[in-house]
């Protein structure tokens, strides 16, 4: 037995040493529908997270970091692509009624694209939501810079945590699940049976690691959890979204708060085992691990924001443009080179990726992006760090809506056609956006509402209308 372990310690320093020449693995995690104020390291009181909250403690909490939107599609378009909501190929969740909108294209640059051309192995594990197969196929992961695929297509299809198929690469792999049509529609379903979904990415990820320990990869980990499997809860009213209810089992809560709970701290344990697993393997000082949520919490049931409070001191939710619904938790870990304990205020975008993904990388970052590399905050050299004069969001449903982040401080949010009036916060001093202050700074107001006219591109898919729309599902 002695022997065994002085073998694998060697090993362990082997790999170290050839590590120490070559630029750091990338690993991107990313959650769906996880509020700000979900995480104990960000303030929550009630849900168990203790994996996390020690990768901040051995890492670095940004206190202000934003989601590329407020839906998952434009928001991980933003993050593929280093291009603000309003430039990014992919603006709005477009679903079934216009595929080809929610779907990248052949000739769109992505973050994988670019640091798989720097040698990178490169994969992608989960909910993808921007290419299917059919006429959006374009927007196939392979067809992205992604070497591996395993997971969900459709981001409909991934509402489901109990699916009877996933996706590898091009391939539908058939799973025992079984899915029942219900409701007097049938539009809605039930799904029953032992193989949950984010529980097979969390194995493939500790697989594809372990396979291309040896060189440098870009592991994109999309996990499906916390959201809420919509069609069984609006149904059969049973919170069935969970496997179980773990340690929240006993508690006198709606069943929807009950396997809410138990899938953040499910989601919790899966970082727990990645970061065991880097260790182990000897890699933990040569892999950036980022993790983050898409964009804001969704209301699960009528107790569920009071009781756990998601977004933390913020006002709004997921579809929202106040902070409540795109500020969302990021924690950095890199054993060596971030040190450990550190909040930074530091101001970033999920298409500041692409940027930092490509320093890290040593590629070369593609022109034509909104995109600023905070590995200058990531190594402490906060003298470095570029910033955002702008940050961009709209949001096409019920109505459009814009937003922009000027100089990290002051929220213009304007709802309706280009002439209507902006609606001014200052984030310094009232983080809740409860005080319209365009009267206070109306030169401000003014300086975003301008940017507000130009900020976006033109696109046919993804065309402003002034008029309340049918609220998408």
């Amino acid at each position: 037995m002695k022997s065994v372990l002085v073998v694998l310690s060697s090993f362990v320093i082997l790999v170290s040493s050839f590590a120490a020449g070559r630029p750091p693995n990338l690993i991107w995690i990313m959650a769906d529908d996880l509020g700000y104020g979900d995480l104990g390291c960000y303030g929550q009181k009630v849900i168990l997270t203790p994996h996390l909250d020690r990768m901040a403690r051995e890492g670095m909490r940004f206190t202000q970091f934003y989601a590329g939107a407020t839906v998952c599609a434009p928001s991980r378009s933003v993050l593929m692509t280093g291009q603000h909501q309003g430039r990014t190929p992919v603006r709005g969740n477009a679903g079934a009624d216009n595929p080809t909108a929610q779907a990248l294209k052949g000739h769109d640059v992505t973050v994988a694209k670019v640091v798989q051309q720097a040698g990178y192995r490169t994969a992608l594990i989960g909910k993808w939501g921007l290419g299917d197969a059919g006429p959006a196929d374009t927007g196939l992961p392979r067809k992205q810079g992604f070497d591996y695929f395993f997971g969900y297509l459709n981001q409909h299809h991934a509402h489901n945590h109990f699916p009877d198929f996933l996706w590898r690469n091009e391939t539908r792999v058939a799973l025992p699940n079984v899915i029942t049509p219900v409701g007097d529609t049938g539009a809605g379903y039930a799904a029953d049976g032992l193989l949950y979904a984010d529980d097979l990415f969390a194995d493939a990820a500790l697989t594809f690691v372990t396979q291309h320990q040896d060189r440098p990869f870009f592991l994109y980990w999309s996990m499906v959890i916390p959201h809420a499997n919509n069609e069984r809860n609006r149904d059969l009213k049973d919170g069935a979204h969970a496997p179980d209810y773990g340690p929240y089992a006993g508690k006198d809560w709606p069943a929807q708060d009950k396997g809410q709970a138990a899938m953040i701290t499910r989601m919790d344990s899966y970082v727990g085992r990645l970061m065991e697993h880097l260790r182990l393997l000897g890699l933990e000082k040569n892999t950036l691990v980022i993790f983050t949520s898409d964009n804001g919490p969704h209301n699960e049931s009528s107790h569920n924001l009071a009781r756990f409070q998601p977004s933390g001191p913020f006002t709004g939710i997921k579809r929202s443009l106040t902070d409540g619904g795109i500020r969302v938790p990021f924690i950095a870990w890199w054993p060596g080179t971030v040190k450990p304990g550190i909040a930074t205020v530091h101001v970033g975008y999920f298409g500041d990726w692409m940027a930092t993904a490509a320093e890290l990388a040593g590629a070369k970052t593609p022109g034509d992006v909104d995109s600023v590399s905070f590995a200058p905050t990531l190594r402490g050299k906060t003298g470095d760090q570029k910033r955002h004069e702008f940050l961009y969001w709209e949001f096409h449903e019920g109505g459009f809506k814009q937003a922009a982040l000027y100089q990290g401080r002051w929220k213009g949010i304007r709802s309706g056609n280009p002439d209507a009036t902006v609606v001014l916060y200052d984030l310094k001093n009232d983080v809740a956006e409860q005080t319209n202050v365009a009267a206070q700074h109306p030169e401000i107001a003014e300086k975003i509402g301008a940017y507000l006219k130009t900020a976006r591109k033109a696109s046919p898919d993804w065309e402003p209308r002034w008029q309340p729309q049918k609220k998408r599902k």
